[in-house]
């Protein structure tokens, strides 16, 4: 269980901090009193309310450790883009990586359009709307918890990954890439 103040991910929301927890102050009539997570969206407005037991995705967000090997990870994870002209297959296969809830899957995702993106650009055509809705979710869910374990601006996120990216191939260390061990 969650406690107040702990920053989740959860659903296609996003990174959330738990306002509280404990029963609706005002339940409609005749509901069953049950505990509910008050989420805000850490980049977005309004409240979620979720009973604790709710079917919906959440868990804990990364560690800054846990981002800073990951991001350390990025040059060796697959890029292969997949090309299909069947929007249901094109739409299946996203939808099978943002159910994972991963963040490896989600760099995947965003490296394979962004792979498909150039292939598309040598051959004079641009990038479906498909691709682009599915990279912009992905990379939205990916920046936004990336931003928090981090504590970086949300605008920020990726010109670190790219520097880090870089000073990391530049033969750096990860220690001083990060600022820390990695163990």
């Amino acid at each position: 269980m969650f406690q107040k103040d702990d920053f989740v991910m959860y659903g296609g929301v996003g990174v959330c901090r738990v306002a509280e927890v404990g029963p609706l102050k005002d339940p409609p009539e005749g509901q069953q009193e049950t505990d509910y997570y008050t989420l805000e969206p850490v980049f977005g407005s309004g409240a979620i309310y979720s009973p604790v037991d709710s079917k919906v995705f959440m868990r804990p967000i990364s560690s800054r450790q846990e981002v800073c090997r990951l991001i350390a990870k990025i040059p060796q994870i697959s890029d292969a883009p997949f090309i299909t002209k069947n929007q249901k297959l094109l739409c299946d296969h996203y939808q099978a990586f943002m159910r994972t809830h991963d963040c490896e899957d989600l760099v995947q995702l965003i490296k394979s359009v962004y792979a498909k993106q150039q292939f598309s650009q040598k051959k004079g055509k641009k990038l479906g709307e498909t691709d682009q809705r599915y990279c912009k979710m992905a990379e939205s869910l990916l920046h936004g918890e990336f931003a928090v374990a981090l504590d970086l601006p949300l605008e920020q996120v990726q010109p670190f990954i790219f520097q880090a990216i870089q000073r990391l191939e530049a033969d750096e260390s990860p220690e001083a890439v990060f600022g820390e061990k990695m163990a």
